[in-house]
């Protein structure tokens, strides 16, 4: 047998050479050039033997297996309305949509209020599922969905990484959307020269920032914020925290990482203590025990976690005689809002639980967002005010994607709600995520497929269906003993059912692509293209007149 490189090498040689007759070695019977001969030969007659061979079986599909996927989606349109297969059906959505676009007027006005809505661990890929997933419940296919905020005129992408970090925390991308400076990775309302859990360069003065709590309130307006995860989280604390560890929620925490706390101040005491959180108008989410000593229990039966005997709820009432704490569902409905000067919302020991797994207790995100609003829309400056919903996050990371999806359907209904109660033409609304995460929307589903099942098209090549969605990941890949997928058809459909992931780890991850930006109101046509995260809180203060930059009033 000749090898490939033998019959290109005797090839050049026999047509570089002479003819045989002419070369001085033809009497001593060149060897390597009838050696090359031989090749050629035998590889005409190896082609020709080629041409009627039988091919060697092949595993699975016979043909491109995307073409094969392909043609057995378009064989399956038993759920696409009737309207959509008429071309006039989509003519004329596309010019509507054309005549809207050309027809949106420039918003130049000042906006007196300015709302920041932040869906923490928000992929795209989750907003496209959400959509599909709130048409479904409903009895509709899904895909042809939007949510209120996707209908705002003008998106944008956000670039999120921190300045040590290719994929962000919630801790150095709040700190850029609230204060407009990127940072290090797990460190909140400080510059970039502060290093992990030191100390000493938090607690400097100089390395501080500030955010847009403290630019609202030194115009005069009203200030707040609103989580589902609790007060002392990292996404709302980008606002009013400066520390070097995103964990010192309280003082036992500073412990916890070696600190002293009579040196480093944590987030829950500079919360209530400290500027701007003492002078916020509205604080609502879970973490009651961060304010509490632990020689008490909490309204949900939980010891407080404080070693230093501090009662920060109490230091709060102190501060706001007039403002009213609330801890459950019925204590907020009934606030009265014109009678009081602070609302504080403990709703939860830590966290606040996920919406599908609450009780009736416990108040929905819209609802505390329809208070807040209530109240600050009394104020005649204006306001800023930062709402979380800040398990999407969670839900994420445990891959339990039926609970990450609902989270964001409850984010949407705030936002929902938050257009009906304000102003369009004075009030700004920007819609972003701080971060991603790795989950993935595979295959050729059939329209209206559920979202939340398996693929009712394709197979894997092991015969076995897979996941519409799933995590790169994560704590599940449903692998059997013997190294094989397990067949997850009668496993899912559970909203807690924990979706399958590529990398087992105990816990899913973040991910590092851009972040969708929405925006409506005064100056929305500004948030548009892609931008630095940190350029957000600019673009708002430039709009409301707020902050030491530039200004729309000049």
């Amino acid at each position: 047998q000749c090898s490939l490189s033998e019959l290109m090498y005797y090839t050049w040689w026999l047509r570089t050479s002479s003819k045989l007759k002419d070369n001085k070695m033809f009497g001593t019977c060149n060897r390597e050039k009838l050696w090359g001969l031989l090749c050629l030969i035998q590889l005409a007659v190896l082609a020709l033997a080629d041409l009627h061979a039988q091919p060697p079986p092949r595993r699975g599909m016979q043909r491109v297996p995307n073409i094969v996927l392909v043609e057995n989606m378009a064989t399956t349109n038993r759920k696409t309305p009737p309207a959509e297969m008429e071309p006039k059906f989509w003519n004329d959505l596309a010019h509507a949509e054309l005549q809207k676009r050309i027809n949106e007027p420039l918003n130049k006005n000042r906006a007196k209020n300015v709302i920041l809505f932040l869906g923490d661990g928000m992929p795209l890929t989750a907003i496209t599922a959400a959509r599909i997933l709130q048409g479904q419940r409903v009895g509709y296919s899904g895909e042809e969905q939007l949510l209120s905020f996707e209908k705002f005129p003008v998106t944008g992408l956000s670039r999120t990484y921190c300045t040590n970090a290719q994929v962000a925390d919630s801790a150095c991308t709040a700190t850029a959307y609230l204060t407009g400076v990127k940072s290090n990775g797990l460190m909140l309302g400080v510059n970039a020269k502060v290093n992990y859990n030191n100390c000493t360069a938090s607690m400097d003065p100089a390395n501080h920032l500030t955010s847009l709590y403290d630019w609202a309130q030194a115009a005069g307006k009203a200030s707040g914020f609103v989580t589902t995860t609790s007060l002392t989280h990292a996404s709302p604390s980008g606002g009013y925290a400066h520390v070097a560890n995103r964990q010192w929620q309280c003082d036992a925490d500073v412990l916890e990482y070696d600190n002293d706390p009579n040196t480093c101040t944590d987030m829950a005491q500079q919360l209530i203590s400290q500027q701007p959180g003492r002078r916020l108008d509205v604080l609502m989410g879970g973490g009651m025990g961060k304010f509490l000593p632990n020689t008490i229990t909490d309204f949900f039966g939980n010891r407080g976690e404080r070693l230093d005997g501090r009662n920060l709820l109490t230091r709060w009432q102190n501060l706001h005689p007039n403002g009213a704490i609330t801890r459950n569902r019925d204590e907020l409905l009934r606030v009265n809002i014109t009678k009081v000067s602070n609302i504080m919302g403990l709703y939860g020991s830590r966290l606040m639980e996920y919406h599908l797994k609450a009780d009736d207790n416990q108040p929905t995100l819209a609802e505390m967002t329809g208070v807040a609003l209530a109240f600050l829309n009394q104020k005649p400056n204006g306001y800023f005010i930062f709402i979380e919903g800040g398990l999407i996050d969670y839900g994420n990371h445990e891959n339990k994607l039926g609970i990450a999806l609902d989270e964001l359907l409850e984010f949407d209904k705030a936002i929902h709600l938050a257009r009906i109660m304000t102003d369009p033409a004075e009030t700004l609304i920007v819609v972003t995520a701080d971060h991603g995460h790795p989950l993935s929307f595979a295959g050729f589903p059939e329209r209206g497929n559920d979202i939340l099942g398996l693929n009712n098209v394709a197979q894997g090549l092991d015969g076995i269906p897979y996941a519409t969605m799933d995590y790169a990941v994560g704590p599940q890949q449903y692998m059997n003993p013997n190294g094989t997928r397990m067949d997850l058809t009668d496993k899912m459909g559970d909203p807690e059912f924990v979706m399958p992931s590529y990398i087992d780890l105990t816990y899913g991850v973040h991910s590092g692509e851009d972040v969708a930006v929405y925006a409506s109101g005064p100056w929305e046509h500004l948030f548009t293209g892609v931008m630095q995260q940190n350029l957000l809180p600019h673009l708002m203060a430039y709009a409301s007149c707020i902050g030491d930059g530039a200004k729309m009033c000049g």
